[in-house]
């Protein structure tokens, strides 16, 4: 017998327990609530994240299995590695976030409708605004052809979308994340879903739990006051 789905109470951020959630559509675990600030990164350290489409209500997700990228496997093939020794690219952190995000949610590569719809953006960014949201950037001279977003909490890093305008932008993006992370002691990248370049770059997946055992400890490794400092890497 399948479980009945949650809907939120705008009134309060509590989010029903993860084992709720549905196997089909795996992960669905919530309906409803809103997009404040407070209840995203209420959701984020329980392991959950939105996710919906336009004319949808609010969807919350608890997918089972999990993927993640552990930063020790990251795959660089050869020609990629040959790429990155030429540097024809220059990267930065959270110096053109509000252009990442409307980049992504406007992606031309993209078959499907795009998710990020604009109430999913005011929301980013304002947590952008509030240290939780963050971006990767790939330049090309002075024209931005990459990047990548998403919300850390302490070494908790949940990837939401890329985009690339260039060949290998999104692929530069995601390595210098994973070099930057694995300075400070972080070990993973949470994916959410896998996708074929996502595979293709080492992610894999791993179950709920495991997920959250992982997460229980990124979340507790406290990062430099300035690790996301607006800057070039």
């Amino acid at each position: 017998m399948s479980q009945p789905l949650h809907y939120l109470n705008k009134k309060s951020l509590a989010f029903p327990a993860l084992e709720q959630a549905l196997e089909d559509p795996n992960g669905l675990l919530a309906v409803g609530g809103d997009l404040s600030p407070e209840r995203i990164i209420s959701a984020y350290k329980q392991g959950i994240f939105p996710w919906y489409s336009e004319g949808d209500p609010i969807l919350w997700w608890s997918p089972n299995p999990r993927a993640i990228i552990k930063l020790a496997d990251i795959r660089i093939n050869r020609s990629l590695q040959k790429f990155l020794n030429k540097k024809p690219y220059q990267v930065s952190v959270n110096k053109a976030f509000h252009q990442v995000i409307d980049y992504c949610a406007d992606a031309p590569f993209r078959d499907e409708a795009t998710w990020i719809l604009p109430a999913m953006k005011f929301a980013y960014k304002s947590l952008h605004q509030q240290g939780h949201a963050h971006s990767i950037e790939v330049w090309h001279d002075d024209e931005l052809v990459g990047g990548l977003y998403g919300i850390a909490i302490n070494g908790y890093f949940s990837g939401e979308s890329m985009f690339y305008r260039k060949s290998n932008a999104s692929k530069v993006a995601l390595v210098y994340l994973a070099k930057l992370l694995q300075q400070n002691k972080v070990h993973f990248i949470d994916c959410q879903i896998l996708n074929p370049f996502l595979q293709a770059m080492g992610c894999t997946e791993i179950s709920r739990t495991d997920f959250v055992d992982l997460k229980s400890v990124a979340i507790n490794t406290e990062l430099e006051r300035c690790f996301w400092a607006s800057r070039f890497l």
